[in-house]
C-alpha cells in the first residue's frame, strides 16, 4: 500500500468513474485498474463493484475511506515539514460551505491566503451548512464554514469570522397569508418554512418558544437558499439568515417582517483539532483568525 494508491482510491470514491479519475490523476485507465487491484490485494478485500454504467463502493471501501484520508493527510503534513523551501506550502485543502458562503465569506478568506500561499490547491464542495461539522468529522472536508453549534463536539475546533443575523420573512402581495394582517398576528394559522436541522433550526425553535408559537410547519428544507425561494413563491413564512436573504436572486419578492428579533449565530471556520497540526490547515486557520480580530 502506498500514498499514490490511496490518493487514487480517494478520488475514485468521489468521482465513481474510472475514466474521470484516470484523467484527473494523470494515469492510463489500465494503470488505474492495476493500482486498485494491487490495493485490493493488499487488504484482501474488493473495494469497488462496477459495470458499464456505474461504480459502487463496497463496505470495505467505506471502512477504508477515513483511514485513507488520515494517512494521506499525515503524509502531506510530514512532507511539508521537509520542503526545500520552508516558507512555501504545497498541497490540497478540501473546503465545504453553503452556496451563499462561497461568495459572501469564502473569497475574503481565501484572497489573502492565496497571496501568502499561491501553490496550495482547493477543492470546494457546497451544500447544506447544517452538514458542515459532520463533513469535517467524516474527513470529507478539511475545513468548513459553519455556524457555531450550541453543543460543538470536543474534537472540532472553531474560529469565529462573523456574526449572522436572521429575519422572519414573508412573500410580498400574497393574500392567502391572511393571518399576517391581524393584530396580533395569528401565527398558528400561518404555514412556516424552516431549516431541516442545524443551528439555524435551533434558532427557529427558540424564537417559536419565546413567542409562544405552536408553528404550523409547512416544509422543512435542506439549505437556507431554498427557504427564501419557497417564501418568494408564496408557500409560507420563513426564518433565514440575512446574508442569504440579501444575496438571493428573489429578494425583491419577499419582505422582512417587523417582529421580535431572532437570536443571531456566530459563523466561522471549523476543522478537526488534530488537523491543526497540518501546516496547510494551520496556515489557513491563522488567516481566518487574523481576519476576525481585524474586523
Amino acid at each position: 500500500m502506498n500514498i499514490k494508491s490511496l490518493q487514487i482510491f480517494l478520488h475514485l470514491c468521489e468521482s465513481k468513474s474510472f475514466t474521470k479519475t484516470a484523467s484527473a490523476m494523470h494515469v492510463s485507465p489500465s494503470a488505474l485498474s492495476r493500482q486498485i487491484k494491487r490495493l485490493e490485494q493488499d487488504i484482501q478485500q474488493v473495494l469497488f463493484i462496477r459495470d458499464n454504467r456505474s461504480v459502487e463502493l463496497t463496505t470495505a471501501a467505506k471502512e477504508l475511506l477515513p483511514v485513507a484520508h488520515s494517512m494521506t493527510s499525515q503524509w502531506q503534513s510530514f512532507t511539508s515539514n521537509f520542503s526545500d523551501k520552508q516558507d512555501v506550502l504545497k498541497g490540497e485543502i478540501k473546503l465545504f460551505c453553503s452556496v451563499t458562503a462561497s461568495y459572501s465569506h469564502l473569497p475574503q478568506l481565501l484572497s489573502e491566503f492565496r497571496l501568502l500561499h499561491p501553490f496550495i490547491e482547493y477543492k470546494l464542495t457546497t451544500g447544506d451548512p447544517a452538514q458542515a461539522i459532520e463533513k469535517v468529522l467524516m474527513d470529507e472536508a478539511d475545513i468548513a464554514i459553519s455556524a457555531e453549534a450550541d453543543n460543538l463536539p470536543s474534537r472540532v475546533a472553531f474560529e469565529n469570522i462573523s456574526e449572522i443575523s436572521l429575519s422572519v420573512i414573508a412573500p410580498k402581495g400574497v393574500a392567502s397569508l391572511e393571518g399576517l394582517t391581524t393584530t396580533p398576528i395569528s401565527w398558528d394559522s400561518i404555514p412556516f418554512i424552516v431549516p431541516e436541522e442545524g443551528t439555524a433550526r435551533d434558532r427557529c425553535n427558540l424564537w417559536f418558544k419565546q413567542n409562544k408559537i405552536k408553528p404550523n410547519i409547512y416544509a422543512q428544507v435542506s439549505g437556507h437558499e431554498a427557504i427564501v425561494s419557497m417564501v418568494a413563491l408564496g408557500c409560507g413564512v420563513g426564518i433565514a439568515p440575512d446574508v442569504v436573504i440579501n444575496n438571493s436572486p428573489v429578494k425583491e419578492k419577499i419582505q422582512k417582517l417587523d417582529v421580535s428579533p431572532v437570536r443571531p449565530f456566530k459563523l466561522g471556520v471549523c476543522c478537526k483539532r488534530s488537523q491543526l497540526n497540518n501546516p496547510l490547515i494551520k496556515a489557513l486557520w491563522n488567516v481566518a483568525e487574523a481576519n476576525y480580530i481585524a474586523s
